[in-house]
């Protein structure tokens, strides 16, 4: 029976620095010698991800937490956000002064430009302020939206916005996703199209957005740096990311 294992990115392969540890590496190579797929899932866009899968020779992914999903080159899965209730979101959002980032399978553009939110959450990630493009998202598929507002906004989304699904990634920003997108739904699309059984499939994660994969594989993994949210609804906790987490997750589990 194939087995496959999904890894979160930030906080899971990557460290602080967004480095992925030797000791990860390690791990993943020796996965893949014995037969077990690899695959990342996150709330990264595709093209975000081309120095860790270069890194971990890693060619199937569920981006876009779960709204785009490739298998080793193929895309299985593609669940854009409603157009619809999207103008909507864009005028509330303006009007209280939330830049809205537009993300695309191929790039992204942001709404608003010079944002302290925006460059803060741009510079966690390693990336430069987005090109400025307010009308971007019109005429081609939208697959996430990062919306830059504080914390304390986040029950007025979601109950104003019952179509979207707003997921913490930052103290600045929210990830916004179909109300039904998860990585959990795009895990379950590329095992089914694979005839893969769920019971054979793992995931490692620290954040928010994981809780629902790690609930729904056969067995998840939380890393020690993780959320305590997340911990909690973990089959096992291995230790922080720093402490060669994914290699001792492995052997915890049985897989090394």
């Amino acid at each position: 029976m194939s087995k496959i294992v999904f890894f979160d990115v930030d906080g899971t392969l990557f460290d602080d620095n967004k480095e992925i540890p030797a000791s990860t590496k390690t791990a993943v190579r020796a996965l893949k010698e014995k037969g077990i797929y690899v695959a990342i899932a996150t709330g990264r866009a595709p093209f975000m991800l081309d120095d860790v899968r270069r890194e971990l020779n890693i060619d199937s992914l569920v981006c876009y937490n779960g709204q785009y999903v490739i298998f080793e080159g193929e895309v299985l899965l593609k669940n854009p956000l409603p157009q619809e209730s999207l103008e909507r979101l864009i005028t509330v959002a303006t009007e209280n002064d939330h830049p809205i980032v537009f993300s695309a399978s191929d790039t992204m553009r942001v709404n608003l430009p010079n944002h302290p939110g925006v460059s803060k959450g741009m510079k966690s990630l390693k990336r430069e302020y987005p090109k400025v493009d307010a009308n971007y998202y019109k005429g081609r598929n939208i697959y996430q939206c990062l919306l830059f507002c504080e914390e304390e906004f986040d029950s007025f989304y979601s109950e104003n916005f019952p179509q979207y699904r707003f997921m913490r990634w930052h103290d600045v920003s929210v990830d916004v996703c179909p109300s039904d997108g998860s990585k959990a739904r795009g895990i379950r699309n590329m095992i089914k199209k694979l005839g893969f059984s769920m019971e054979d499939t793992y995931a490692f994660g620290d954040g928010l957005n994981d809780i629902e994969m790690l609930q729904e594989v056969g067995c998840g993994v939380a890393m020690g740096n993780g959320r305590p949210e997340v911990k909690a609804v973990a089959d096992y906790v291995t230790t922080s990311v720093s402490d060669d987490g994914i290699l001792n997750g492995l052997k915890q589990i049985g897989l090394l």
